[in-house]
């Protein structure tokens, strides 16, 4: 099984060097909480995608930290990575979005992965389930969600996927630009529309199997095709895995994670983030320092 980091690609903060916060107590980035938590459960290798300035610093960060018998493999998104016998001439900064992020790794994994985001927690049962999930004979993706009331920032608005579920299985992930909680309510006030706040909501936490590479590469050449798209847009995980759940290419089971998510979507938010992750330590719930 194989973990999936995104720490490039749009709105990381792991997208400078400088960006890599220490929050936890020893001094530990967000994501080796994310590597621990994976490695508790059995997963075997793990894939980190940043960017190219990044790739040597995380390399050697990471190998002298997790356990030999982990394979790792930190990769480069980069402008350049494009399908066969296509090319690209144009001039653009950011990279290509969180789906090229993860077809940087097609050639590196083999099996089904979780893909989540470096820069956030998602909590320690999650990975559990997931792992759970992958090991059973269910051929599906799936999602982990997480109580959306749960997911809310102190300090401001949020945008988040609120997810349409039927039974087990996701229907629809729609994105709410601008949740905040009023009252009773969770209010997206770009729509005015109202949530109970009981709602699954997506924080990119997926399992997914390869064949979610040839989808994306179909879709990215696609994109290639149209100037419009090249200079305003980015091809993105959820979009992806969406376009397969309508064509029923793929069925997508919705599983509560059962975990506290966190990030720090706000300057406000890292204090809350750092208490949160020394309180875990100090409970026992990580050994601290991390790695020993």
């Amino acid at each position: 099984m194989t973990l999936l980091l995104m720490a490039a690609g749009s709105g990381s903060r792991y997208g400078k060097l400088k960006q890599f916060d220490d929050l936890g107590p020893n001094g530990e980035f967000l994501m080796e909480f994310a590597i621990y938590d994976a490695i508790q459960n059995n997963f075997e290798q793990i894939v980190v995608i940043t960017k190219k300035e990044n790739v040597s610093f995380l390399e050697e960060h990471l190998s002298k930290r997790i356990p030999i018998t982990i394979k790792l493999n930190v990769l480069a998104q980069e402008l350049t990575d494009l399908p066969d016998g296509v090319t690209f001439t144009g001039e653009r900064k950011k990279p290509w979005g969180t789906a090229h992020a993860v077809w940087t790794a097609r050639k590196v994994i083999d099996g089904p992965f979780v893909v989540l985001n470096a820069d956030d927690f998602y909590g320690q049962s999650a990975y559990k389930k997931a792992a759970d999930f992958m090991k059973s004979n269910d051929e599906a993706y799936a999602l982990l969600g997480y109580t959306l009331k749960d997911t809310l920032s102190e300090h401001g608005s949020v945008s988040r996927g609120v997810c349409e579920v039927n039974g087990d299985y996701l229907v629809s992930v729609q994105e709410r630009l601008k949740l905040v909680q009023k009252e009773n309510n969770i209010i997206d006030e770009d729509t005015n529309l109202e949530f109970t706040g009981d709602e699954q909501a997506s924080m990119n936490f997926w399992v997914c199997r390869p064949s979610i590479f040839d989808k994306i590469e179909s879709e990215f050449r696609i994109f290639l095709k149209d100037d419009d798209r090249i200079a305003n847009s980015e091809l993105y995980i959820p979009l992806m895995i969406q376009e397969m759940l309508q064509a029923k290419e793929i069925e997508v089971k919705c599983i509560p994670s059962g975990g506290d998510w966190f990030g720090v979507t706000y300057a406000s938010d890292k204090e809350k983030a750092m208490n949160s992750l020394k309180e875990k330590s100090e409970s026992g719930k990580y050994p601290a320092p991390i790695w020993k």
